[in-house]
């Protein structure tokens, strides 16, 4: 996932150095790092930092920009401002969710909260949009520049009435309270569950180490993904699963279904506010899509391939399980807390494939050292480590810098291992973004919560993923930091890292991990890939439909009866639809983190893997081919958000995308 900074501008604005925590002069090889908070001065900082940036406008309005000027000297004044609140927003977005002390990540929403307001007094300043207006850009990356500036004023309600622009104002402050309190209820949830020893069973040695005990002997288990994912896989105790599969689903408690709701009425009338029926009519203008009825239509095409593909899958597994336990089919139900159990059984049986083996396979250092490899092979970059100050001893930075220049091209930070308070899932926060006018240099920041030792090969194909969004910000060589990586429309954004899982399940790519094994690991022979593609194909329905299920509830919420919606009402009503039915007492919705962030917009996993697709055929059977690694990136990755997506694709693929293979893809047709 790839976090964005701010949520209306194109990328965002304050200098450190007006508090003596100079950046450094930007050129070909500085290194830009981040600066690390105290608990007790960030408060401080945010204030002088706030204070700093309100008397940087006051001076801007103050000076006249005549009808008809270059848009050029205009664009690069603004792009320095927003650049220098980047420095001090993006590392504050980042410390809300990642920072291991609790009370500075506080504080870091709380600075958010200034932030955001502040972004919308910027965007509803008449005085700033005018500057914008008098302008006339003489190129395409000016023109496109200057919209999007515009649309971002246009978005926060510059042109409304007073009194409707104060209402906007309004409604975007409570927005961000209110969502960042659902993500703090779940990341911050500090329950554990206590499961006997008995109940453990079928889990390995090696996950019960990492396990914490009490004075009964007993296990306790929080909601950390690596705790969860292997027990729905591998414990024996059907009780147990369903017990830890109930609660998980309520880590973000009651109160986030109370928030949840809150927040999609807000947004249904920021939408009235606008003038439009929806929340998502108002979400899509500036996207790919453009509609909630291309998206339903497009998602209501996918879900008439995957349903039958889904029931499928699911008497498959309910035959697996009665002859397995030599019980009557009838009596075999496969149900949300055992669907993983009975499905990682007939991958090993089926494929002869175990997960928890293949983390020998990839070791998770090896896993990164080979991950490193292919990227310097395909895109002629090399990753140096480097000493610089971090948030937590075990992050680790590097330099990536371009193999015939020499150039410094960015920093990739990695925060890969879970703790206690940190963000949960796998994301990529593009903290700073590159600039080739400023000589800016753009900064990712990559957080997994991985086993220390292995993966399997879905958390080696999430890592490579995730990889994909951190190079979108590092290689990218735009003009601007404004349109600087991953600020392409949001329903493309996830499609070059979703073509670079690919990497992740061929042979030729593959076979590579142990070349930087330490001890030795087995290497992948033609076997195991033809499993591993055998086991990718395995539950495609079950997977596909799952997908579909969420992306058609986040575009029921947002709809224009969004004001009679109940979050769980509507959720029970869709997931009871479906094969394996809704599970009394879940509160799924609850702990569904994408509404915030990717609200009305969870399409566009499934929209960007049909682009992803598409650009993938480009490659042919040669994965590693330098020459159109070159050309993708420098068609796709190092221009940003300069070209419209839809042009970028036609850029690299030279022709208009399609969908075949994306449907080849769900349906287990595809040929390679």
């Amino acid at each position: 996932m790839a976090k964005k900074i701010l949520q209306r501008s194109t990328l965002g604005l304050l200098s450190l150095a007006a508090l003596g925590m100079s950046q450094g002069i930007w050129a070909e090889n500085t290194r830009t790092t981040l600066p690390i908070l105290k608990t007790s001065e960030s408060a401080q900082w945010c204030d002088a930092n706030v204070q700093t940036l309100k008397q940087r406008i006051a001076q801007l309005e103050k000076q006249t920009v005549t009808a008809q000027s270059d848009a050029a000297p205009v664009l690069a004044e603004w792009d320095q401002l927003m650049a220098s609140f980047e420095d001090f927003s993006g590392p504050i977005s980042l410390y809300s969710n990642v920072d291991p002390d609790a009370k500075l990540r506080k504080a870091a929403e709380d600075c958010e909260v200034k932030l955001n307001q502040l972004q919308t007094e910027i965007y509803q300043n008449p005085k700033l949009y005018q500057r914008f207006k008098n302008t006339k850009a003489k190129d395409a990356i000016d023109r496109k520049y200057r919209q999007d500036i515009l649309d971002a004023f246009e978005d926060t309600g510059v042109q409304l009435p007073p009194a409707k622009r104060a209402r906007v104002k309004t409604i975007f402050d409570e927005l961000t309270k209110l969502s960042q309190e659902f993500s703090r209820n779940i990341r911050d949830n500090p329950e554990k569950l206590e499961f006997t020893p008995a109940e453990l069973k079928g889990l390995p040695d090696s996950y019960l180490a990492g396990l914490k005990k009490n004075d009964k002997g007993n296990y306790l288990l929080g909601f950390e993904y690596p705790e969860y994912q292997p027990f729905m896989e591998l414990a024996d105790s059907d009780a147990a699963r369903k017990r830890y599969q109930t609660a998980f689903t309520r880590r973000g408690t009651e109160k986030n279904l109370v928030l949840l709701k809150q927040i999609i009425d807000l947004r249904y009338e920021l939408a009235q506010q606008f003038g439009q029926p929806s929340y998502a009519d108002w979400a899509l203008k500036k996207r790919m899509a453009k509609t909630p009825k291309t998206v339903n239509t497009f998602l209501s095409d996918v879900h008439q391939v995957v349903a039958p593909l889904e029931q499928k899958e699911v008497q498959e597994l309910r035959a697996f399980k009665a002859k397995t336990l030599n019980i009557a089919l009838e009596q075999a139900e496969i149900n949300r807390w055992n669907v993983n159990y009975w499905s990682e059984k007939l991958r090993k049986e089926k494929y002869q494939i175990d997960q928890e083996k293949l983390r020998d396979y990839f070791p998770t250092l090896a896993a990164q050292k080979w991950l490193f490899a292919i990227s310097s092979d395909l895109y002629g970059i090399e990753f140096k480590p480097a000493k610089v100050a971090k948030w937590q001893d075990e992050v680790e930075y590097y330099d990536v810098t371009d193999k015939k220049t020499g150039e410094v091209l960015g920093g990739l930070y990695m925060d890969k291992f879970p703790r206690e308070g940190k963000y949960g899932h796998a994301a990529v926060w593009g903290v700073y973004g590159g600039s080739t006018l400023s000589k800016r240099k753009p900064i990712s920041v990559l957080v997994t919560n991985f086993n220390r030792k292995g993966l399997n090969s879905d958390e080696l194909e999430t890592f490579v993923h995730e990889f994909g969004h951190a190079l979108h910000g590092i290689l990218s060589k735009t003009r601007y930091s404004g349109q600087s990586g991953t600020s392409v429309e949001r329903d493309f954004v996830e499609a070059p890292s979703q073509m670079y899982e690919e990497w992740a399940r061929r042979k030729e790519t593959l076979a590579k991990v142990a070349d930087y094994c330490d001890p030795a690991c087995p290497r992948v022979d033609d076997a195991l890939i033809a499993r591993l593609k055998s086991v990718h194909n395995y539950g495609r329905g079950l997977r596909y439909a799952r997908q579909t299920l969420y992306a058609q509830y986040d575009m029921a919420l947002h709809g224009a009866d969004a004001l009679k919606v109940q979050p769980m009402d509507v959720w029970k009503k869709m997931e009871s639809a479906t094969a394996l039915g809704y599970v009394p007492n879940t509160e799924f919705p609850g702990q569904f983190g994408h509404l915030m962030g990717y609200q009305a917009g969870y399409y566009g996993y499934m929209w960007s893997e049909v682009l992803a697709l598409d650009m993938l055929s480009a490659f042919g059977d040669n994965l590693n081919n330098p020459e159109v690694g070159q050309r993708y990136r420098q068609t796709i990755l190092s221009q940003g958000s300069q070209k419209d997506a839809a042009q970028l694709v036609k850029d690299f693929l030279g022709r208009e995308p399609d969908n075949k293979a994306f449907f080849n893809e769900i349906t287990g047709q595809r040929v390679k």
